[in-house]
């Protein structure tokens, strides 16, 4: 029986210290004390036993100092390390009452979760969270081998400011690098978003061991620097996918050196990434996003929303690298102008989404390059951008016809004319925003509803239109949305 013990005790305290580290800081519900293990007098040891469970003691062996049903005590001194374990025995009325002792074995034959196989089991587990699946794992021996099924770990998602994150990656890492030693070939996806205690030891924790990491997410943990970054795009080859929007150190994407000095001519100084968000990245300017494109070629996916640093020679950059972008964001970068949209019209049909929210420099000039050369646009939104006009909506309509959503708000140039051409030429339009639109009203409404069928969301917040145009566009368009601010329309 000490043999046992203490076999399964060492497994047991690996798994007390994961969930400890990762779920303790999150979640501070007390762990319910188990039945038959410890009382209330020896509170300080039973607690030390609940902490670091282990699949002997939630089952332990026959208590060779039970008798005759009394409350004697026996104490588990085969139980080596911290473990310490003080089993007391139920009280007499709940042994010897003969109809309690029946409900007590009705219960147990109807414990639903004991009798679902380990596959049904794994599948539940799998909508865990982390920090809860840890927690899983500390309940009995079966759950311990189930929670850490592989199958379970394609994915780390850790949330909240206070958790020691550095820590939680150390401790999951270790456990997860046992079968492959120093390596973890399961994992793909680490997404600690939120986590301001991340910091660049955690993240090359992660870049260590996990070679087929193919999705990183860590917005908003301003404690990362480039080398983390660099760290991880190196000794992850497999990376398609990065987050670090919020992250206000992080100004630039590269491989180490290292990493550099080893790779051959042939396979070329490249990062596999295809999804690179860095929105709020304040630091970033044109020589690092210069950089970032001779590095990520294969990139399909761009946000740089509110990169304030950036101008239209950063965009130059992106485009004679960066061929393949389907979607792009430079909303609120305020240096973009007209010369920005005439590279990025460079992707021609490649380009399916564009953002220039807030880019107060671009006007008619801009969107009809855009129009002229990338006429498999699919969205846009120009929310704020006040040189546009109805003839940059003309151009737009005539050529992108194919255009399911439109943001064209704050644009007090547009009139009812503009419309008339999105309603005539784009027939497929899906979402439209108009807010705060001074120009429009109800009669260039009613020719989109006339026209436009599936149109699913219309945003007239601010606009003078009447509750009849509101009441005609809902009966055209019975699947439409409509956000108002006319209290009459209801």
């Amino acid at each position: 029986m000490g043999a046992n013990n203490g076999k399964y005790g060492s497994e047991g305290k690996g798994s007390s210290s994961i969930s400890s580290d990762v779920s303790s800081s999150t979640d501070h519900t007390p762990t319910k004390a188990l039945k038959n293990v410890a009382t209330s007098e020896d509170s300080d040891l039973s607690m030390r036993t609940l902490s670091t469970p282990s699949p002997a003691l939630i089952f332990p062996p026959t208590l060779h100092g039970f008798q005759n049903g009394r409350g004697s005590s026996t104490s588990s001194s085969s139980i080596t390390g911290e473990t310490v374990a003080i089993v007391h025995a139920p009280p007499p009325t709940r042994l010897t009452h003969p109809l309690i002792r029946l409900a007590s074995k009705h219960q147990k034959e109807h414990a639903s979760i004991d009798r679902l196989p380990d596959q049904c089991i794994i599948q539940i587990f799998s909508y865990l969270p982390t920090n809860q699946l840890c927690r899983c794992a500390r309940v009995c021996r079966r759950w311990y081998n189930i929670a850490w099924d592989p199958r379970l770990w394609r994915t780390i998602r850790l949330t909240g400011e206070t958790i020691n994150v550095d820590r939680a990656l150390k401790v999951l890492t270790r456990r997860l690098c046992q079968d492959t030693p120093n390596v973890c070939l399961m994992l793909e996806t680490v997404i600690v978003s939120g986590c301001r205690r991340l910091t660049d030891r955690g993240l090359y924790i992660i870049a260590q061991c996990c070679p087929e990491l193919r999705r990183l997410e860590v917005s908003n943990c301003y404690n990362i620097s480039n080398e983390a970054i660099f760290d991880v795009v190196s000794l992850c080859p497999n990376l398609e996918h990065l987050d670090v929007s919020g992250c206000s150190k992080v100004t630039c994407i590269s491989l180490t050196r290292e990493a550099s000095i080893k790779l051959s001519p042939m396979h070329g100084k490249q990062i596999s990434i295809r999804y690179l968000d860095m929105t709020d990245c304040f630091v970033l300017e044109d020589e690092g996003l210069h950089t970032i494109a001779a590095h990520c070629t294969q990139l399909t996916h761009l946000y740089l929303r509110r990169c304030i640093r950036i101008t239209d020679e950063g965009l130059r950059y992106i485009m004679i690298y960066c061929t393949s972008i389907k979607e792009l964001s430079v909303s609120d970068c305020r240096f973009v102008s007209d010369f920005g949209l005439r590279e990025i019209a460079k992707l021609e049909s490649r380009l399916r989404y564009l953002s220039i929210a807030h880019c107060g420099r671009i006007t008619d000039v801009g969107i009809r390059y855009i129009a002229k050369y990338c006429s498999k646009l699919r969205y846009l939104n120009a929310r704020g951008c006040e040189g546009i006009t109805d003839h940059g909506v003309e151009y737009l309509a005539k050529n992108c016809t194919k255009l399911k959503s439109l943001d064209i708000g704050k644009c007090p140039l547009v009139s009812d004319i503009g419309l008339e051409f999105l309603a005539l030429n784009c027939f497929n339009l899906k979402r439209l925003s108009l807010k705060s639109c001074e120009s429009i009203t109800g009669q260039g409404l009613q020719i989109v509803a006339a026209n436009c069928f599936d149109l699913q969301m219309l945003n007239v917040q601010d606009c003078e239109v009447s509750v009849d145009a509101l009441r005609f566009v809902k009966r055209h368009c019975k699947r439409c949305i409509i956000e108002h601010t006319n209290p009459a329309f209801f």
